[in-house]
């Protein structure tokens, strides 16, 4: 080859190295961008509802986060803390937890801080982490609700954030985890422009969901609509295979991402509902062994 095309061929190849790294870079530094799409405007004001929802702020670090405490019909109801996906804010999912109101429970609903009226920066996977811990510690150290009675509830990217949090309370009473994925690397892989890129080696949000689900060691149950366009079904049949100690998977016939509730209509309520007298059963029965 002659030298003029030799040199023009190295420079060519360290043109293209360069290019590779600086997009490797921009991923490494911007990935939190790709995955979370905060919302700070609110949809809708407490007020505006027909049934009761209270503004509550839980410190978290040095700052606030803020959520909507929506209470059940009955004191004894049971509660669930319920953690949205990647984007909007708690305003924009109240259709969500419609099901979870009409089953009787006491719901809150918290924003990750750089949502809605939280404070703080724009988010990051250790940062929500932080967030539904804290709401967690509120719903039992303030407000006094037994974790036997307290449910974490995940919908999309809040599947990730609940199956964390449930990694690290076994005493919860359940977890339920809806249209959520296995990992940030296998939703990655779903999209051909980062197939050119060794992701791993860029990833540092990773809510790898499936390299945790085994440690869990309370009541699960995954619902998924089998025809989601964001995350495949068959994530979380990944999700239920690896889970340890009980556990259910509840496939919502032609359901989205975004509308198992409607899909699913009263099967979908029906699902929940077995899920929490089962678990509830259980559990007495476990105390009262450990009693005899």
């Amino acid at each position: 080859m002659p030298a003029r095309l030799l040199s023009a061929a190295k420079i060519a190849c360290l043109g293209a190295a360069a290019g590779y790294l600086a997009a490797g870079a921009v991923l490494w530094s911007y990935q939190r961008h790709l995955i979370f799409e905060p919302a700070r405007v609110m949809q809708s004001s407490p007020g505006e509802y027909s049934f009761p929802v209270v503004e509550t702020e839980v410190s978290v670090g040095a700052g606030r986060i803020h959520g909507w405490w929506v209470p059940g019909a009955r004191a004894d109801s049971k509660a669930v803390l319920y953690l949205h996906g990647n984007d909007g804010n708690i305003s924009t999912s109240m259709l969500e937890i419609a099901p979870l109101r009409q089953l009787g429970f006491s719901v809150f609903l918290i924003d990750y801080r750089g949502f809605g009226k939280s404070e703080g920066g724009f988010p990051s996977e250790q940062s929500v982490y932080e967030d539904a811990e804290a709401a967690w510690t509120y719903l039992v150290r303030d407000k006094g609700i037994a974790p036997r009675e307290l449910y974490i509830y995940g919908h999309s990217l809040g599947g990730a954030i609940a199956i964390e949090l449930a990694t690290r309370h076994r005493e919860a009473a359940g977890l339920v985890v809806e249209s959520s994925f296995t990992s940030i690397y296998d939703m990655a892989r779903l999209e051909s422009p980062y197939a050119l890129f060794p992701v791993k080696l860029f990833l540092n949000q990773k809510f790898d969901s499936l390299a945790k689900v085994e440690r869990l060691a309370l009541p699960v149950l995954y619902i998924h609509g089998t025809a989601d366009e964001i995350v495949p079904f068959g994530m979380s049949e990944r999700l239920f295979g690896r889970s340890g100690g009980a556990k259910r998977l509840v496939a919502i016939p032609g359901g989205r991402h975004d509308n198992n509730a409607a899909a699913g209509g009263a099967a979908f309520r029906a699902a929940l509902r077995s899920f929490v007298e089962d678990s509830q059963r259980d559990r007495q029965r476990a105390l009262y062994s450990s009693s005899m």
